[in-house]
């Protein structure tokens, strides 16, 4: 009688990440430690953290590592957040200076308990890196703040190169994936954004369960308020 052996498929190669080593990778940790700051690149856990940061590209999240929202996608923690910390500004762009980096990513916990939701430490943090570094782009990642005109014009107002609110994910998956955010108002975030003469950008992200269709409505909303950079 013959035994039959089970098959053994290789993990294709891309699925593989390596251990997060290298001199850029502990130049950046050194930083982000020294200056006390946050990455979203270890906070969301994300898998590509040495592929970045051996390159000093970090995406730095401010106004703290507590976010007031529970996204269904997201691995920050959730809760009450801690006091503002005002010098933090001051501290990423020392951080973006020391590193090096031209093109600097900053976005953020949700802080709805605050008035503006966190949008001055967003245009401080612009300031200061601009002051320490002139040649370095700035692109921000922001809430949604609640739809308010006033935080929105304050972000604004500080003129980042780049300004990005994600709408995450099609209309119909909104309250599952992100229950405290709604379609209609990153769309209107989005589309003000554009109005100021700023480079607006969304993400989307796809395998929640949404079809062809209503990922096409999605990019037909995008093409109507002529959206400059979309990722997916």
């Amino acid at each position: 009688m013959e035994h039959s052996h089970p098959v053994v498929l290789r993990k294709p190669a891309w699925l593989k990440v390596r251990l997060p080593t290298g001199e850029g990778y502990a130049d950046t940790l050194r930083v982000a430690r020294e200056q006390r700051l946050h990455t979203v690149c270890e906070d969301a856990m994300c898998p590509n953290i040495a592929e970045c940061w051996s390159r000093k590209t970090a995406t730095f999240m401010i106004l703290g590592d507590i976010c007031t929202r529970s996204c269904g996608f997201c691995s920050v923690k959730t809760g009450r957040p801690t006091e503002l910390d005002r010098d933090e500004p001051r501290r990423t762009a020392l951080a973006v200076k020391e590193l090096g980096i031209r093109h600097a990513v900053i976005t953020s916990v949700n802080r709805d308990e605050l008035e503006d939701g966190g949008a001055s430490i967003f245009a401080d943090t612009v300031r200061e890196i601009r002051a320490a570094c002139p040649g370095t782009r700035v692109e921000l990642l922001t809430p949604d703040f609640l739809g308010k005109r006033e935080a929105l014009e304050t972000v604004w107002n500080a003129r980042p190169d780049v300004h990005a609110h994600n709408i995450e994910c099609v209309p119909r998956l909104q309250r599952q994936v992100r229950s405290a955010a709604n379609y209609e108002r990153s769309v209107m975030v989005i589309d003000e954004t554009k109005k100021q003469g700023i480079l607006s950008k969304t993400g989307l992200q796809v395998g929640h369960g949404e079809s062809w269709e209503e990922l096409l409505g999605v990019l037909d909303d995008m093409g109507r308020i002529r959206l400059d950079i979309l990722t997916i």
